[in-house]
């Protein structure tokens, strides 16, 4: 396959990694591989940059789709059209750095809404012990011989899930409310992965897919973002209600140190239609919030 322009596989491909060691993935700046189930079953890809080129190969049942899915999942689809970054010189400047920004996605909407639910109201380091517990217990071995090279694992199928009884989860810190989101959303899986296969732009898709996850009970504007973003490449998901990221936007485009959902919207609303561009530009930055009063720690939630 060749390459237009640079291609920046952590950029692109670091929205789907969970956590340093993944079992999930491994990337690299040369290289990727990538465990995942598709309609056709399980498969485990290899792309690697050549140059100007990229050589992929796979294995397993779903070898066959995880290779036609990869243009996409590396972003060279994505169009940027009418994407404005002069509104605000921090992003103009961010722009011209990465001019070859890409949102990829995947087209895997479950793939997406297990660590996206996991990660609720929780630290990452939470999310992440239960996201690799539930791999680790639950998942399966990929296919093909780089996966048992890195010991890769695919993610638990949504039958397995749903299927679950509570006592399953709650060792990994996992209380009852999430993992009620997680065995729900389990048995609704075949008709959530059809919202990736509807027509429309990603734009139209991303907003079709957001209202009906948002429907679902446990299901908010937080998470659906987070899973239409990267399951659809949505170039307009904001993630409202994460803990960070309104304090980020504000910082950076109004040199306030704390802000709200309300203010943060009110500061992309000049990139509305792209807004995730702008916030993915911001987070690759460095730019940080100052932090303020004593570090959150974590409660233990097994003891619930």
């Amino acid at each position: 396959m060749d390459l237009t322009a640079p291609l920046d596989l952590v950029t692109v491909a670091g929205l789907h990694v969970r956590g340093r060691g993944d079992p999930t993935g491994r990337i690299s700046s040369r290289s990727l591989i990538r465990a995942t189930r598709t309609q056709d079953g399980p498969a485990t890809l290899l792309a690697e940059v050549q140059g100007t080129r990229v050589e992929a190969e796979a294995w397993g049942p779903g070898a066959d789709r995880a290779l036609a899915a990869l243009p996409a999942f590396l972003g060279l689809d994505d169009d940027p059209t009418g994407f404005d970054p002069s509104h605000h010189r921090v992003v103009a400047d961010l722009a011209r750095r990465r001019p070859h920004l890409r949102i990829g996605w995947t087209g895997a909407i479950f793939e997406s809404l297990l660590p996206a639910i996991l990660e609720q109201k929780v630290t990452g380091g939470e999310a992440v012990t239960a996201f690799r517990g539930l791999i680790a217990g639950h998942g399966a071995p990929a296919p093909g011989p780089i996966a048992a090279t890195h010991r890769l694992r695919l993610q638990p199928s949504p039958e397995a899930l749903a299927g679950l009884p509570y006592y399953a989860f709650h060792p990994l810190g996992v209380e009852q409310r999430r993992a009620d989101v997680i065995r729900r959303v389990a048995r609704e899986a075949p008709r959530l992965e059809r919202l990736a296969d509807l027509d429309g732009t990603r734009l139209e898709l991303g907003r079709t897919a957001a209202s009906t996850l948002q429907a679902i009970p446990g299901i908010g504007v937080w998470t659906a973002a987070e899973v239409t973003l990267r399951t659809l490449g949505d170039p307009d998901a904001v993630s409202v209600n994460d803990f960070h990221l309104k304090n980020l936007v504000s910082f950076a485009l109004a040199g306030e140190p704390r802000g709200t959902d309300e203010r943060m919207l009110e500061l992309l609303e000049p990139w509305r239609g792209h807004r995730a561009r702008v916030v993915r530009l911001l987070e690759l930055s460095g730019i940080a919030a100052p932090r303020y009063g004593p570090r959150y720690a974590a409660p233990d939630r097994r003891a619930m």
